[in-house]
């Protein structure tokens, strides 16, 4: 069991060299008790496109990076608690296969596998490890999350007052609360979303006007919260300055599934 990984040498080793593969440029993974479940490339639905990138899996976060040249080293390390993580199969459409969403309080999106066998596998290793946080934490998952933002390819107008066409100097933006693309003067609005930031974020004006009553109301559960069918490809939510954008050459190819570091005689799952 992945319990009998923690305290060996093996395991170590793998975290280190998880940790040299970033470099300076990312967090230091190893703690007492952390075990690298498995490791592989999925798809990302990034706001301008799909891309590659390096996921690895821990018994109590999910790290992915940008693959970089010659796919052995990585930058823009990202760390999700698995604690805070909870996952949603998408059905097939068109070109988009093998899907899930990965939804935070304060960052959601849509992954892609190579192989509907693979998908399993990564959702099945992903909600083993959360249900045995919960289990020993004692804490509930985690009920309002973040939107998952509408990729730029799907919107050529505002999807707010649905006249605004965007160009090259009209562009677009997201709202932080339903993940809409919309122009500036649909989204002229700030409001506090506790589960993302403790400053006011961009938000449409419907969901300006629908979050100002539900606190006027004193209703504040609903607030930052999306429920949104997530059946068409969708971006993370991530700052409109392009946070995804890459600054090095990256390799787009997919070729290697989830690798689980476990023993061959031990079942993650």
């Amino acid at each position: 069991m992945v319990d009998k990984l923690v305290n060996s040498e093996a395991n170590a080793r793998r975290i280190q060299m998880v940790e040299n593969c970033f470099g300076t440029s990312g967090q230091p993974l190893f703690l007492p008790g952390r075990v690298l479940v498995g490791e592989g490339v999925l798809t990302k639905m990034c706001r301008k496109r799909p891309k590659a990138r390096q996921f690895f899996l821990f018994n109590d976060i999910l790290v992915y990076g940008n693959i970089v040249i010659g796919k052995k080293k990585y930058n823009k390390q990202h760390l999700i608690p698995l604690e805070e993580v909870q996952l949603q199969a998408l059905e097939d459409s068109g070109q988009y296969r093998n899907g899930w969403l990965i939804r935070t309080a304060t960052k959601s999106f849509v992954v892609y596998a190579a192989t509907q066998t693979e998908k399993q596998e990564w959702m099945a290793h992903i909600n083993k490890c959360i249900e045995d946080l919960l289990r020993k934490s004692g804490k509930k998952p985690v009920e309002t999350h973040a939107a998952v933002w509408v990729p730029d390819s799907e919107a050529t107008i505002c999807m707010h007052c649905k006249k605004t066409q965007f160009t090259m100097l009209i562009r677009r933006h997201h709202c932080r609360n339903c993940g809409a693309v919309v122009c500036g003067p649909c989204s002229s609005k700030k409001f506090i979303l506790p589960g993302q930031s403790n400053k006011p974020l961009r938000v449409c004006l419907d969901c300006y006007d629908n979050l100002t009553s539900l606190k006027r109301d004193g209703n504040k559960s609903q607030i930052g919260n999306n429920n949104k069918p997530a059946n068409s490809p969708e971006s993370s939510g991530e700052d409109d300055s392009g946070d995804e954008e890459e600054t090095v050459k990256e390799s787009d190819t997919h070729d290697e599934g989830f690798k689980s570091h476990c023993p061959p005689t031990v079942v993650c799952v």
